[in-house]
């Protein structure tokens, strides 16, 4: 069996498990996470809402792989089940992606409003470079132009692909993602795994790490914040006085 042929029978397993729809939130969630945001800071510029948004998401990281990791020091919990464990963190840490990246493609008014289009985005992100780099190759080959260097790649993939060509970039994006993602988790997972605490600081700066890179490809996908927030995302006004 080739490579490529493996790389397909991991992605279709992932899939048939709910691999894909781990890198999509409902968009009514991605949208009351935002008005939360903006009710509790309600003059926060969008770049600011942006900044809320990765701390929060490097916080919910950050914390996830720790947990994780230390859940080895705890008397009877054995190395079988350390792993079970950092299996669910590893979920949680797709789903904490997926949201954080569709809240900041809502922020730029390009919101991923179809799941394909989010779990496409969201796995390019987590890819850095590469993933972007797929996104652009894909995009000029089917224009047949290719997209200059300087172009936000996210609006691409939640807006400006066509639906038609949509599966052909989500096919490529996943096949690479599970060939990268896998053997990453793959490490991670074992290293969180080991005794003495060793395995909560591995575990936490793992993961704090991974969370900084997609914060990174996220800044390069959909560029500076706007100046505006879309209309879904904005507060009302507030009431206007009446004349006594």
């Amino acid at each position: 069996m080739s490579a490529d042929q493996q790389d397909d029978d991991v992605a279709s397993g992932w899939t048939k498990q709910g691999f894909d729809r781990l890198l999509s939130v409902h968009r009514p969630i991605v949208l009351a996470h935002l008005r939360s945001i903006r009710k509790h800071d309600p003059a926060a510029s969008p770049e600011e809402v942006i900044r809320i948004l990765e701390k929060r998401y490097i916080r919910a990281v950050t914390a996830g792989g720790a947990a994780t990791g230390a859940a080895a020091v705890v008397p009877g919990v054995g190395t079988i089940a350390a792993l079970g464990i950092s299996g669910a963190e590893t979920v949680g840490f797709l789903e904490a992606s997926a949201l954080f990246a569709q809240s900041v493609a809502e922020v730029h008014g390009v919101p991923a409003t179809d799941p394909d289009r989010s779990s496409t985005l969201v796995m390019a992100l987590m890819m850095g470079p590469a993933g972007a780099s797929i996104v652009q190759q894909f995009a000029g080959e089917v224009t047949g132009s290719g997209q200059p260097r300087s172009a936000y790649w996210g609006e691409l993939v939640t807006k400006r692909l066509p639906s038609t060509v949509l599966k052909g970039l989500t096919d490529r994006v996943r096949k690479s993602f599970v060939r990268r993602f896998a053997a990453r988790q793959g490490a991670s997972v074992v290293f969180r795994a080991v005794p003495f605490g060793v395995g909560a600081v591995i575990g936490g700066a793992g993961n704090r790490i991974a969370g900084k890179r997609v914060v990174t490809a996220t800044k390069d996908a959909f560029g500076p914040a706007p100046t505006t927030f879309p209309g879904e995302i904005r507060l009302p006004d507030p009431p206007r006085a009446v004349a006594g």
